[in-house]
């Protein structure tokens, strides 16, 4: 092998473009700031005629349907706007609402239901049916076991304390 200098040849009609380094810090090639700028006020302005575009839309449409609502009957009593809701009066808003405060909405049904749950009363005095609490509850199913059907055959299981003898 020869020494030889190897050399760019390239074709004739190709150029290399000249790029000559500044001392600003910066390509001087690049997208000029003010071009962003101009973009970013464009979108702007764009956003803002869509929503005029919908917000008169929707205008149109609440003074169409306010103009064109049919008459009511001298029986129905009208119904008060359920869109205009004030924290005076929650009540007024249809169902279902939001809790406001889950501690002073729920504690009273609670307390009721713990209640319930720890006390004797009747269910049904008719039939004899009574209602004990759980805690008794699990104490007698201890004591005696669980209930068996008659005639549920051998390989059901069994149960203790509750055989007939």
């Amino acid at each position: 092998m020869s020494d030889q200098k190897i050399t760019n040849q390239s074709a004739p009609n190709q150029h290399m473009p000249d790029h000559v380094p500044n001392d600003e810090g910066f390509e001087q090639e690049d997208m000029s700031s003010s071009s962003a700028l101009y973009f970013f006020a464009g979108l702007v302005a764009l956003c803002v005629v869509i929503f005029l575009i919908v917000f008169g839309m929707y205008r149109a449409l609440d003074s169409y349907q306010s103009a064109n609502q049919p008459a009511l009957s001298p029986l129905a009593t009208p119904e008060a706007d359920t869109r205009i809701v004030t924290r005076d009066d929650p009540r007024s808003f249809p169902q279902p609402r939001l809790e406001a405060s889950e501690r002073t909405e729920l504690g009273p049904l609670i307390e009721d239901q713990d209640r319930t749950l720890a006390t004797y009363d009747w269910v049904d005095k008719s039939k004899g049916t009574l209602r004990i609490p759980i805690d008794r509850a699990m104490e007698l199913i201890a004591q005696r076991g669980l209930p068996v059907r008659p005639g549920a055959g051998a390989g059901a299981g069994t149960s203790t304390g509750t055989d007939n003898k």
